[in-house]
């Protein structure tokens, strides 16, 4: 079962809003889903995106692929960036040595 990040269509008639979804990749675009972790109106200027960013991360943590319009979403809301600095953070302090042991020599 691959599980997605995708948008789901809500709203009237040329007016769209869309519902940032996890769903399995199977079901239909407007069809059965396991969370919904944010919002996303395009025609509200800035305001747009609302996310659950902790949310976000815990689905893409444990595999999930945004297609490439939430891709683009995240990444503009900065939450790909966040995961990245982390993500370098961590190896970077894996690698570091400590000065109290540089010292000692």
């Amino acid at each position: 079962m691959a599980v997605k990040i995708r948008l789901r269509r809500a709203g009237r008639k040329k007016a769209p809003t869309y519902r940032i979804v996890v769903a399995d990749s199977r079901s239909p675009r407007d069809g059965k889903f396991i969370e919904i972790i944010g919002q996303y109106a395009p025609r509200t200027g800035d305001q747009a995106l609302n996310l659950k960013s902790e949310r976000v991360n815990y689905w893409l943590d444990n595999g999930a692929q945004p297609t490439d319009t939430v891709r683009s979403l995240l990444r503009k809301a900065g939450v790909l960036k966040q995961r990245h600095e982390a993500r370098l953070a961590s190896k970077l302090n894996a690698s570091a040595v400590p000065l109290s042991e540089k010292s000692e020599e």
